[in-house]
């Protein structure tokens, strides 16, 4: 029944169904800055996104007793939010269905040339890689400003690329988990995945250049 879950959420689980307010508060300072980034990508403010962490927050409460550990806790939690997000951005009038991938399949995230074609030996891989970043001092990577061009460049992306992003790369769910948690198919995941990373990277090729 558990079989999904480490020992610490377990633990956080049960401490949750005896009404353990420790356990509960573990668990916002673990996942509360995570699942605001989340509600953040959906709705209009971040006053806004904090109504929907809450909210949030009490469908854990209610549901917990319901939660049988088929998927990590982490997982669990992150599609709570991000369902709750997705429904309040709707009536917000700001956001299309998640499993549309309409809003951004004319987006020209990286020049087509740049990868082979169906007829190469390996279709979709790059044909013109990135530029190396081997001769770029370690402290131009690591500095502030090109930090803030990386979250700038994230916060641009469409809502669905953004997402799998926040998940994969800066909450560190898995693939299956970030599907699991956003409720996409593992072939739009990588999709997405693969658009956002490359948009990212070429900002950051562009600013480094």
């Amino acid at each position: 029944m558990q079989h999904a879950l480490t020992q610490e959420d377990a633990r956080l689980v049960e401490g949750l169904r005896a009404g353990d307010e420790a356990a509960f508060a573990a668990l916002m300072r673990t996942y509360g800055p995570g699942m605001l980034r989340v509600a953040q990508i959906y709705v209009s403010s971040r006053s806004v996104a904090e109504e929907v962490v809450q909210e949030a927050w009490l469908g854990v409460l209610k549901g917990i007793d319901r939660f049988e550990g088929r998927s990590s806790l982490k997982t669990w939690l992150f599609r709570i939010v991000a369902n709750t997000a997705k429904t309040r951005g709707v009536r917000e009038a700001r956001s299309v269905p998640f499993s549309s991938l309409a809003d951004d399949e004319n987006d020209a995230t990286v020049p087509a040339d740049r990868f082979l074609g169906d007829q190469e030996r390996f279709p979709g891989h790059w044909a013109v890689p990135p530029h190396s970043w081997a001769g770029v001092p370690e402290s131009r990577l690591l500095a502030k400003e090109t930090m803030d061009v990386v979250r700038r460049e994230i916060e641009r992306l469409p809502a669905a690329q953004r997402a799998v992003l926040e998940l994969r790369d800066v909450e560190g769910l898995s693939a299956t988990e970030v599907c699991n948690a956003l409720d996409v198919t593992e072939t739009n995941g990588r999709v997405l995945l693969h658009r956002a990373r490359a948009k990212v990277r070429a900002a950051l090729e562009e600013y480094l250049a």
